[in-house]
């Protein structure tokens, strides 16, 4: 079982756009990569800001062809977020 202090901080993100972006800094409490291009699930837009007074965590990965997935969770020492194939992807999603 992963515990916070073990999930991977999101570094940054630069989806202007998400309601849990305050500077390039992700605020949501644990965010979930999933879908066929390692899309950040956890991106909303809509008229206001919200999430955490901390930095976001990746809090699982659905990508079981990313080497940095073991078990559903992110190994990465971070991750970076912003547009690839959607306007919120993992930026550092690799295949193994």
């Amino acid at each position: 079982m992963t515990t916070t202090q073990d999930m991977p901080q999101v570094q940054a993100c630069s989806v202007n756009s998400c309601s849990y972006n305050q500077d390039s800094d992700c605020h949501a409490g644990a965010i979930t990569i999933a879908g066929d291009h390692a899309h950040c699930g956890t991106f909303v837009e809509i008229s206001f800001r919200g999430g955490l007074d901390r930095s976001g965590m990746v809090g699982a990965c659905h990508r079981t062809d990313c080497r940095h997935n073991e078990k559903l969770e992110c190994t990465a020492p971070s991750v970076q977020i912003g547009q690839d194939q959607d306007v919120a992807d993992c930026l550092t999603y690799e295949a193994r």
